[in-house]
């Protein structure tokens, strides 16, 4: 059953940034007049509003997230009856854990009825998570999540076997021999964790790639992350193949030269950049998530609690992998025109 917070809550004006869809208030009235007299029957609408939190403006697979969530509010608004779904998109410009604490803060305060939240610091994001839920705020994580917060369920990719699959790969174009580095970024990031345990726990199972040495780099951007590669292979010539649990450097032109004639390389997130990579060859193979689904996925299973009382089965609801290759990059790339509206 719905709780009374959720369908009785008065309709307060949201100062938050960003708000994506207008709110009005959950009871309109709607007056039909026949003849010379009027008659004023109350409509009830039910208006569930949801924060998206993502981890930074500045990324296209939050792009594509925030995407997601706002097709699957309008969709739910035609497809529920007497009930309209509004998102509010709350993301800092670059990944800011405090920040993003804050927001959940603010969304609390404004009365939402769920937030969809992919975390950079799990550490710093589970108490004001937890705060949420106390106040029966339904909290779904995605990307990257926050086990501890007490959040309904994690939506997204299996990040150890994300890893694994990373390090299967590049096993494959690397003919099962050689030396392997793994680049990742934020070291507090649950997601990124996982995956590097992924790629090296899968190492172990052949026996001519010795164990992966880790480089990791702050801050998460392409610069820092194409610079760090660069350094690495400068340093070690004899690594001939790179996981990266990242797209990171990706991101930026010529990222890769000097190191893609000397070594095979595998990484995360087929983007419209990477994807360039993949369809010169400097990159063998990319391994996807479901971008537009974090957003699109993490509305659905909001809207599923709050007006259907209904929870997923498990609290780790997992997407499967896309895996992309130099030949069908091309076919791919058509994705990114409705993830990013421009289809």
């Amino acid at each position: 059953m719905r709780s009374a917070s959720f369908l009785f809550k008065t309709s307060a004006a949201i100062s938050l940034s960003m708000l994506i869809l207008s709110g009005c208030s959950k009871n309109e009235t709607e007056q039909t007049t026949s003849g010379d007299s009027s008659v004023e029957t109350e409509t009830q609408e039910t208006v569930y509003r949801i924060g998206v939190i993502a981890k930074s403006n500045s990324n296209p697979v939050f792009q594509a997230a925030k995407n997601g969530a706002v097709a699957a509010g309008k969709r739910l608004s035609n497809e529920l009856e007497d009930a309209r779904v509004e998102v509010l998109w709350q993301t800092p410009p670059m990944e800011d854990a405090q920040v993003q604490a804050q927001y959940v803060e603010q969304l609390v305060s404004s009365g939402v009825d769920g937030i969809a939240i992919s975390c950079t610091d799990a550490n710093l994001l589970t108490g004001a998570l937890k705060a949420a839920v106390e106040k029966g705020v339904v909290v779904v994580t995605f990307d990257s999540d926050a086990p501890e917060s007490g959040r309904m369920a994690y939506y997204g990719v299996d990040d150890f076997e994300a890893g694994k699959e990373v390090m299967r790969q590049l096993a494959t174009v690397m003919g099962n021999e050689g030396k392997v580095a793994v680049l990742t970024g934020n070291p507090a990031a649950t997601n990124l964790q996982a995956r590097v345990n992924g790629v090296v726990e899968q190492a172990g199972e052949y026996e001519g790639i010795s164990t992966p040495e880790v480089f990791s780099f702050m801050p998460e951007t392409a610069t820092e992350a194409a610079a760090k590669m660069q350094q690495v292979q400068t340093a070690n010539p004899d690594i001939t193949g790179w996981a990266l649990v990242g797209g990171w450097p990706l991101y930026t032109d010529n990222a890769l030269d000097g190191i893609y004639e000397n070594a095979k390389i595998v990484s995360m997130d087929p983007l419209p950049l990477p994807l360039e990579y993949a369809k010169k060859g400097q990159v063998q193979v990319l391994v996807g998530q479901p971008y537009f689904g974090w957003g699109e996925k993490s509305v659905e299973m909001i809207i599923d609690k709050v007006h259907f009382d209904r929870s997923p089965d498990s609290d780790m609801v997992y997407a499967q992998f896309d895996i992309v290759t130099t030949e069908d990059a091309e076919e791919f790339a058509e994705n990114w025109k409705l993830w990013l509206g421009e289809d």
